[in-house]
């Protein structure tokens, strides 16, 4: 197995009759997936999607790939194909019509909608492209067929790429559900018949690839779902993805046939269900919903409120029922339905939502305690299977961390890809495939873009640390008058300070150590002002750690009298 060196230079100019492979986001994390490729000087992309921050991320609202790859070569690109409408595959297509806004944008029927909302909110307007399973359309020197792919979001698509330099495969992401709620099922014999043709390069999913076995049909749901209804009865609030039209699908079918009204709550729940049902996806008899100013009206046996907030995100609905920050107010008795999976690193926050709700008498169901919710992705034997049907002569695990990466490459030396011939690689690693042979020939930039506010790349790995610091460790200014002509310092110093835990009483001793540096300074000619700061930051400093054991920021400031 080839493996990403940090020591890779930049790759060299793309040969003739060669094809390069660059992922700049998605691999070595779950998020942000966006894969280059190119051919004969010419651009196709597949995926643009954004990735949520972290706890040691602070004021940041997403990560976006590094487009400086593209930067100078936005005219060569071809489209961008969207193989679904998730925002870790979408969110960052904004971001980069910002920079090109008649890019090609190639998807399924509710992945163009969903992407059209997304986009509406940022007044762009898009070229776009409708595809559906079982087509195939040019783009360039790039032959594309699109294939039916199970996911946990309606109209996921596979795309197979065929260039003059070879073959490509592409999952996106994906599962094979055999018994799937619309019926669409994953195109086995569309991936066979690929695979008979001849992929030279198979990228696929990774994400469960450490799970064995395979993942239960979405219609072993439905038991546990009806249990809800027929045992509660109070309200039931089901807390789940926006997108994963099914499972909503699965909690109306049954508030129906219990009798519930509807009500959506959560702007993002709103559109995309209404968006849904507007392209015949979701399924509503007619008189069920109801909107959320009626609840009062309606007994509480009769209502559903199906919710955003299933990752225990601060601002989602269901937290803010959780805090008593909401219009709908818990109470005794009723039950909430976490219909969705724990994305790594949330658990706390979800907990703390549990935890809230069962404080207001509420019971709470989970994929813990209940059968209420199967991955959206592939499990081992899935993988394996996708690998003996298309029979890769190279392979490159995409979608997910380093070991959900690193247990499908072993899958794929198990199923008889030879070792050299499987490439784990990082973000902005570059794969050329030429003559049969993908290759590690380098790496290009492809850092996290931090989005903050409005603005996009200004917050650094640097400023992110500053505010870690603040907000661990609080901050302490000292302002010192100087005289502007003789550089004297004038008065005693004066000392503020934010969240550091110090006490008034106790600036008096640095007051005094700051005094005596700052005369002994002066007596020394030391009037330099960047000099005069370093002083003043340095003695506050050792004088904070010897006495309480803390790092807060330290700001000096010189004010010139």
């Amino acid at each position: 197995m080839s493996h990403p060196h940090p020591e890779l230079g930049p790759p060299p100019p793309l040969g003739d009759g060669a094809l390069r492979v660059v992922p700049l986001g998605g691999l070595g994390e779950i998020g942000r997936n966006m894969t280059v490729f190119e051919y004969g000087g010419r651009l196709l992309i597949v995926d643009c999607g954004v990735l949520f921050p972290e706890e040691e991320q602070p004021g940041v609202d997403l990560i976006l790939p590094d487009f400086d790859y593209i930067r100078d070569r936005l005219d060569d690109i071809e489209a961008v194909v969207l193989t679904h409408g998730h925002e870790d595959h979408i969110g960052g297509v904004p971001f980069l019509l910002r920079e090109r806004p008649d890019i090609p944008i190639v998807g399924s029927k509710l992945t163009l909608a969903l992407i059209t909302a997304k986009l509406g909110e940022h007044r762009i307007k898009p070229e776009t492209f409708l595809v559906e399973e079982g087509e195939r359309h040019d783009f360039g020197p790039f032959g594309l067929e699109f294939f039916a792919v199970n996911h946990s979001i309606p109209d996921a698509l596979a795309v197979g790429i065929r260039t003059p330099a070879g073959t490509v495969l592409h999952t996106g992401d994906f599962k094979m559900d055999q018994l799937p709620l619309d019926g669409r099922l994953t195109d086995l014999g569309g991936f066979a018949r690929f695979g008979d043709e001849g992929v030279d390069l198979l990228l696929s999913d990774s994400t469960n690839a450490e799970q064995p076995g395979f993942v239960v049909s979405e219609r072993d749901l439905n038991e546990a779902i009806d249990k809800v209804f027929r045992t509660s009865d109070k309200r039931v609030v089901v807390a789940c993805f926006a997108s994963h039209v099914h499972r909503v699908q699965q909690v109306i079918d049954a508030a129906v046939k219990h009798g519930r009204k509807i009500a959506f709550v959560g702007r993002s729940m709103v559109r995309n269900m209404n968006i849904a049902r507007d392209l015949g996806y979701l399924s509503i008899p007619g008189g069920t919903i109801v909107d959320v100013k009626q609840l009062d009206d309606l007994p509480p046996e009769e209502v559903l409120l199906v919710c955003t907030g299933s990752q225990g995100e601060p601002m989602a609905a269901l937290s803010r029922m959780a805090n008593r920050d909401h219009q709908i107010r818990i109470e005794q008795g009723d039950t909430i339905l976490l219909a969705s999976s724990l994305i790594p690193g949330n658990e706390n926050s979800v907990n703390r939502v549990i935890n809230g709700l069962t404080r207001w008498g509420a019971k709470v169901v989970h994929k813990g305690n209940a059968l209420v919710h199967v991955s959206g992705h592939a499990s081992a034997g899935e993988l394996l299977y996708v690998l003996n049907m298309v029979r890769p002569r190279n392979f490159l695990p995409v979608h997910g961390e380093w070991r959900h990466m690193r247990a499908h490459a072993e899958l794929a030396q198990l199923a008889g890809v030879p070792k050299d011939r499987i490439s784990i690689a990082e973000d902005g690693v570059v794969v050329d495939l030429y003559k049969n042979r993908a290759k590690i020939v380098g790496a290009v930039q492809a850092g996290y873009v931090y989005v903050d506010g409005s603005s996009v790349g200004d917050v650094s790995e640097a400023s992110l640390k500053d505010r870690r610091i603040l907000g661990e460790e609080g901050f302490i200014s000292v302002v010192v008058a100087v005289d502007s002509t003789t550089g004297k310092i004038l008065g005693e110093p004066e000392i503020h300070t934010r969240g550091a835990g110090i006490a008034p009483d106790a600036y008096d001793d640095v007051i005094d150590r700051l005094q005596a540096a700052l005369d002994k300074a002066a007596a020394d000619g030391v009037n330099d002002p960047h000099q005069l700061r370093q002083l003043v930051r340095r003695s506050a400093g050792r004088w904070v750690n010897e006495t309480y054991r803390r790092r807060p920021m330290i700001i000096p400031v010189l004010v010139e009298v």
